[in-house]
């Protein structure tokens, strides 16, 4: 596949990194995954980790391209849950390991994602945001209602509220997972933990991201940012960023498993 890629992960002014993200590339298609261990409750880096783990092994063991991708997103958001959904089963409700996840998947010329929390997914052409993916969140609710803007949400008090996540209660959370969006020579996507996004702007991500830099020094550009504004508070910062080059030339690929703890 004709991309470039990189990822980034810092651990911010926590104690610990919970995030986990992996960048995942075969010969006809690519797997961007960011896994984020949700601190307000027990194990959130083992929650994390046993998400990444379980997209890994299904996407490693699938026949490539995809041959139905929402269906393949749908199936193992459901494993990893039902996995960690296991971790907390002998503890109480409010102290089980969960976690938000973003995936996104490149092959055939076009993207696909599915996210479940307030974890992201950008798409960034020409140095400007195309599209990204919608927060399953409370704030997220009302800027879309309208209620507030993009600007009040990220101060309001309720800001960190996640309605739905991996693991915690059986039942299946919400799962955003989207057809097909076809690319164009350049685009860049962009997958990360709400510590990146959240202290940055959506046209700052995008601008240092539709620069021309090489994507590793943007993303660590972006990440150091993120995390020296909110200091001393911050959350780890994570992203897994993929710039598409066009359809392969008669190469052939290789499979690559890329991972940052």
């Amino acid at each position: 596949m004709r991309i470039e890629y990189a990822d980034v992960s810092l651990v911010g002014g926590r104690a610990e990194n919970q995030d986990r993200v992996t960048i995942a590339v075969a010969e006809h298609a690519a797997l961007l995954v960011v896994a984020d261990g949700m601190g307000g409750y027990a194990d959130g880096a083992h929650a994390a980790e046993v998400t990444r783990q379980v997209v890994l092994d299904a996407f490693g063991r699938a026949p490539q391209p995809l041959f139905d991708p929402m269906g393949f997103f749908h199936l193992i958001l459901g494993r990893a849950h039902e996995e960690v959904v296991k971790l907390g089963g002998s503890l109480p409700i409010d102290r089980r390991p969960r976690a938000t996840c973003a995936l996104c998947l490149v092959q055939q010329g076009a993207s696909w994602w599915a996210h479940v929390g307030d974890s992201r997914i950008y798409h960034i052409r020409g140095g400007a945001l195309l599209e990204r993916s919608r927060d399953h969140s409370h704030v997220e609710g009302l800027v879309r209602e309208g209620l507030i803007t993009a600007e009040q949400a990220q101060i309001h008090p309720q800001r960190n509220f996640v309605e739905c996540c991996v693991g915690g209660v059986s039942i299946l959370p919400d799962m955003a997972i989207s057809r097909r969006r076809p690319l164009e020579s350049g685009d860049v996507l962009l997958v990360c933990s709400d510590g990146l996004w959240g202290p940055l702007k959506d046209d700052e991500l995008a601008k240092a991201l539709g620069s021309g830099k090489p994507l590793r020094e943007a993303l660590q550009g972006l990440a150091d940012s993120a995390v020296s504004r909110n200091g001393a508070a911050s959350d780890n910062a994570s992203g897994a960023v993929l710039r598409w080059l066009g359809e392969p030339r008669g190469r052939s690929g290789r499979h690559e498993i890329r991972e940052r703890s």
